[in-house]
């Protein structure tokens, strides 16, 4: 037998633990830095397989380590936290979990990208990998990350010493759900995902009655002009080779309808592949908005207050074309090659962090393959198959859990079982 095959012989003896850890975590979904029980159920999961374990990194991340002889470290990573988002799949595991904020309001909780899944394949990735100590020599990292969707909690387990906690790995890798058929996954070397910055940018007027505009200097008009002009910069300040996307998802000013307000607050969002294409846009952002508030005779500058982003996540070549020959030998069809995604992640801060660590991050899919092809045949694939972040979104269990069990003990043995040859297509 296979290294490949030694592992994954023990996934029919616990996959009915897997699901129902899947349909827990599903159920019981917390936000970011506030995955406490979350942490719990994997830092004692873990523990139990014999993994050196290490509690509360970045809040609340855990990291495990399985030392399994001589060779190369693998470190693969899964994410934790939930989104701010009341669920709407009709699942019977479906999120209840409403948790009240710092302002007092009430937000309901659910796992609407996947991560749930991607614990639950991490976790059945590490079972197996210490059941089968035989079949592989080095040691494998594993670590559970905490706010994810805030672009944090990667930078935060840095700051907690991560560097001294583990050995520094050859290689880095994590996977992600994608709204493509279930069975199936994609990998894709170079860039892949894209950064991602978010400012919210204040507009400074001079307020009046309604009936007396002329006294007044409109920050509303100020912001409708300055989103229109903003369009430009994609469609006729970049190249057609350098794609980028520029959201204003937010704008915000006065209360009544007869008052021009004193200010207007703009919240842009922008999505870019490399660092001088994102250099270039946030240059003409910053252009536009305070050129539309000279020409609206704005009394003050804007004020730019920057939100947070993520950096670009640019895969290695060398390591995504071990992980796809990999992929492609054990998936056979299955396995193909992703476009560019303009989503972002921030996994890539901590291979940066860890010396400059070779990475590489692919997408799993999780719909069901009959409802993916007949929306497909009918052309109604952006109506009828919902993606991650949305209140419908409802990942088929299997064989996404299989799959992504699978990616990564194949990924995995990649560098720690190098001398042994991949196994042939296997199906589920």
């Amino acid at each position: 037998m296979s290294a490949i095959s030694d592992v994954l012989a023990g996934l029919d003896g616990v996959r009915g633990e897997l699901e129902a850890w899947y349909r827990d975590f599903h159920a019981h979904p917390e936000l970011g830095f506030g995955e406490s029980r979350t942490a719990g159920l994997v830092a004692g999961r873990l523990r139990s397989w014999g993994y050196s374990v290490t509690g509360d990194v970045g809040g609340t991340g855990v990291v495990g380590i399985l030392a399994n002889g001589a060779g190369p470290t693998v470190l693969l990573r899964a994410e934790m936290d939930a989104l701010a988002v009341s669920e709407a799949t009709g699942l019977p595991y479906a999120s209840s979990v409403v948790v009240k904020g710092e302002d007092g309001l009430e937000r309901p909780v659910m796992h609407a990208c996947g991560h749930d899944m991607h614990m639950s394949c991490l976790l059945g990735a590490a079972w197996l990998m210490s059941l089968a100590p035989g079949a592989w020599s080095g040691t494998l990292v594993v670590l559970f990350q905490p706010s994810e969707e805030n672009g944090e909690g990667a930078a935060a387990m840095v700051s907690d010493g991560l560097a001294g906690l583990i050995p520094r790995p050859d290689v880095a890798l994590a996977q992600h759900l994608l709204p493509r058929p279930a069975g199936h996954l994609g990998t894709r070397a170079g860039a892949f995902l894209s950064a991602a910055d978010s400012w919210k940018v204040t507009l400074y007027g001079r307020g009046a009655h309604g009936s007396m505009p002329h006294a007044g200097v409109d920050p509303v008009v100020m912001a409708a002009m300055t989103v229109v002009r903003l369009q430009a910069v994609v469609s006729r300040e970049l190249s057609p080779q350098s794609p980028a996307v520029l959201t204003v998802g937010s704008i915000q000013a006065g209360e009544s309808a007869n008052i021009i307000p004193e200010t207007a607050e703009m919240k842009i969002n922008v999505r870019t592949y490399d660092e001088s294409t994102r250099a270039q846009v946030l240059e003409a952002v910053k252009r536009v908005v305070r050129a539309e508030c000279e020409a609206s005779r704005a009394p003050r500058p804007p004020l730019f207050e920057y939100l947070g982003g993520f950096g670009p996540t640019v895969n290695d070549d060398g390591a995504t074309a071990r992980v796809a020959e990999a992929f492609s030998r054990h998936f056979g069809d299955r396995a193909g090659r992703l476009e560019r995604l303009t989503p972002s992640d921030d996994f890539s801060v901590i291979p940066a962090a860890l010396g400059g660590v070779p990475y590489t991050y692919w997408g799993l899919g999780c719909v069901d393959p009959g409802l993916y092809a007949e929306a497909e045949r009918r052309g109604t694939v952006a109506e009828d198959i919902p993606v991650n972040h949305s209140p419908r979104f409802s990942p088929v269990p299997q064989p996404t859990l299989d799959t992504g069990v699978r990616a990564l003990v194949t990924a995995s043995l990649a560098w720690l079982a190098p001398s042994v040859s991949v196994p042939g297509v296997v199906q589920g």
